[in-house]
């Protein structure tokens, strides 16, 4: 199934049914006074996260989205029957926003959360509702109409919801890694942008201990003006607690520098939005395994000193798994207390 991560829909809720004018009129029952019922309730439209969805790819051809009107009051007070609720069922981690406006209608980040998106409008009141025992109104003719529904503009997109997420150059090794440390089989190939829609892996590190990893495809400079992917996928970084940033150190390009392209990555994550730059964020120097170990220690100290970087960093080989056990472990171990290993 294709994978789409943000969609625009309208909605609209249902017309509550207006209340019926009626008077009881049987053959032993003279004067039988005022018997109009209510109206019944519009329809509703609510959205559900349902974890067993992962695209937003059904609302990209089903844009429109309309609940039924409630019916009409009859007479013997018999009241109009509601309408039934419209359900949209989302992935979990799914933003609601108003398309006009741009506010956040919802987050739906758990299992089976709910949000009421449109409000169905009232029944309206029939005469039965206005009969008294003053002269004036004992035969009251007034009945009123049903509130109308609401209707909205939404855009929708979707946050993958993980632990940890992959950030890095196109052909960094972000791929391989995830294919290293979990099940996840993304593709892998010798040209860039391989990685076309994020993908989640489940990591293992021992009995009931586990994170979700998030892999979005590569990130190149001039991102912010559309070059490359662009921005489109970072969003699913916010909902991570912690960023790994892979590291090209041996970059078959001879015009390559590991240290600017890694600094054109934070540059392009900061203008995406600073919060996401000022998240945690560990430094990881893969495809060590292409240079002499002799050279591999004093390569990495010295890639570390021209980035200025003061945070954890980690060398590693994808390909071999080679370090990739002790990342795991070490993520592990900020997930659980919140401090570096």
């Amino acid at each position: 199934m294709k994978f789409v991560d943000e969609a625009c829909i309208e909605i609209h809720s249902g017309k509550g049914g207006d209340g019926a004018v009626s008077f009881r009129r049987e053959k032993n029952v003279p004067r039988g006074g005022p018997d109009g019922g209510d109206g019944g309730s519009g329809g509703s439209v609510c959205a559900v996260a349902d974890r067993n969805i992962n695209t937003l790819v059904e609302y990209r051809f089903a844009r429109i989205h309309r609940a039924r009107d409630g019916e009409r009051g009859r007479g013997a007070q018999c009241n109009g029957k509601g309408a039934d609720d419209v359900v949209l069922r989302v992935p979990t981690g799914t933003v609601i926003m108003n398309a006009e406006t741009g506010e956040t209608v919802a987050d739906l980040a758990e299992d089976e959360q709910v949000a009421l998106l449109a409000r169905g409008g009232k029944g309206g009141l029939g005469n039965v509702n206005f009969k008294s025992s003053t002269n004036r109104t004992r035969t009251p003719r007034k009945a009123t109409p049903g509130e109308p529904g609401e209707h909205r503009t939404l855009k929708l997109e979707l946050k993958v919801l993980a632990d940890i997420g992959l950030l890095g150059l196109p052909n960094a090794g972000k791929s391989t890694f995830i294919r290293a440390v979990s099940a996840a089989r993304p593709k892998v190939a010798d040209y860039p942008f391989t990685t076309l829609h994020p993908h989640l892996g489940v990591v293992r590190v021992g009995i009931d201990r586990s994170f979700v990893i998030a892999d979005i495809p590569g990130l190149i400079e001039g991102a912010a003006e559309g070059a490359g992917l662009g921005h489109q996928f970072l969003r699913h970084l916010a909902r991570t607690r912690l960023l790994l940033h892979i590291v090209d150190v041996a970059p078959f390009d001879p015009d390559a520098d590991p240290a600017r392209d890694a600094r054109s990555v934070a540059a392009e994550l900061k203008k995406f939005d600073p919060a996401l730059h000022r998240k945690a964020r560990w430094l990881v120097l893969n495809k060590m395994d292409m240079l002499p170990a002799e050279e591999r220690e004093t390569a990495a100290a010295a890639l570390v000193r021209r980035l200025r970087w003061r945070g954890p960093s980690f060398c590693i080989s994808a390909l071999t798994g080679e370090g990739c056990r002790e990342l795991s472990f070490a993520v592990m171990k900020f997930l659980e207390t919140g401090k570096a290993a």
